[in-house]
């Protein structure tokens, strides 16, 4: 079918764009294969383990950290041992994504053995220790009173910087009450959120949301973002308790939302979300918001096997004259 063939074009125009020398095509660009999701990780693992330049290799890596599709494992595994620095680093970024999963003893092996050999590149060992760090203190206790004594200082300084600070938030102390900082809420999430029951995750939607509402404007984006990982964490494990609030985040978006959200919807939105997704396409002047919609609705379409017949295309063309052909000529 068309829809998928224009995929494949995308990923092609997408990864060209990875190789240029315009630093915002290319930060949109990861963006924009981050949406596209699993169909784009075999294309970014080739750009990632070639010859390519070294900041075409970093956004690929980049992608496919955001995207935690555990096909990079491996490969990253591997590109963590190249020479240049910048590309070795976001490798060990890809692969800390995996210290809890399926291949948690492959990941936490491969960043072990960087952490402790003294010839990697020091953004490589930190990297690693950071990621080994957010493992349960007693796992990793040996290993951090050994780097504590490295000579080099700042892998020394990382692995005992967790000594001072204050206890691990864990996704089961907010059935109770969220906690001040979003940012140690979105570390919870990425590292329990592939395991955390389904209720408590859509339990995070629904207080953040209100905790949202409740922020001045400096400090909600920051809460937004929090709510955004907790959708991803939901979408990942198959999950559409929560798609009600990403349709009415859709609805009462007047900027951007960030592109967890949209990655949450390319991965379980359904029908049901195609006319808040045209909506919010038809409402926005922003090239680059206009762009991600329009990905993630081909997405959904896609996977659904929505053709221009059915009902709610329909529906869409009837409120927004002219937006479906946009959206499909991508």
């Amino acid at each position: 079918m068309t829809i998928r063939a224009s995929f494949t074009r995308q990923i092609e125009t997408l990864v060209a764009d990875l190789a240029g020398r315009d630093a915002v095509a290319r930060d949109a660009a990861v963006a924009r294969l981050t949406v596209i999701g699993p169909r784009a990780v075999a294309r970014l693992l080739a750009v990632a383990e070639s010859g390519a330049e070294g900041a075409t290799r970093v956004a690929a890596l980049r992608a496919l950290e955001a995207i935690g599709d555990l096909r990079a494992l491996d490969p990253a595994l591997h590109v963590m041992e190249a020479s240049d620095a910048a590309v070795a680093t976001a490798a060990a970024r890809v692969v800390c994504v995996f210290v809890r999963g399926p291949r948690s003893v492959s990941a936490v092996d491969g960043l072990t053995a960087a952490a402790l050999n003294p010839s990697r590149p020091e953004t490589v060992r930190v990297a690693a220790v950071q990621a080994l760090r957010e493992l349960q203190p007693s796992t990793v206790a040996p290993l951090m009173a050994s780097l504590s004594g490295d000579a080099n200082v700042a892998v020394r300084s990382e692995a005992g910087a967790g000594r001072d600070r204050a206890p691990r938030l864990a996704l089961d102390q907010t059935d109770q009450r969220l906690p001040d900082d979003p940012a140690a809420l979105r570390r919870a999430l990425g590292r329990e959120g592939a395991t955390a029951p389904l209720p408590r995750l859509l339990r995070i939607v629904e207080r953040v949301r209100e905790r949202e509402a409740g922020e001045p404007a400096a400090s909600r984006a920051a809460w937004i973002t929090v709510r955004a990982a907790a959708h991803l964490a939901l979408a990942q494990r198959g999950s559409r308790l929560a798609l009600y609030d990403l349709r009415e985040s859709l609805d009462a978006a007047k900027s951007p939302l960030p592109v967890d959200m949209l990655a949450a919807l390319s991965l379980a939105g359904d029908r049901s979300c195609l006319e808040a997704m045209a909506g919010a396409y038809a409402r926005s002047k922003d090239p680059w918001w206009r762009d991600r919609l329009a990905d993630t609705f081909r997405a959904i379409v896609a996977r659904e096997r929505i053709t221009k017949r059915h009902a709610v295309v329909k529906r869409i063309e009837q409120r927004w004259k002219g937006v479906v052909d946009e959206i499909w000529a991508g």
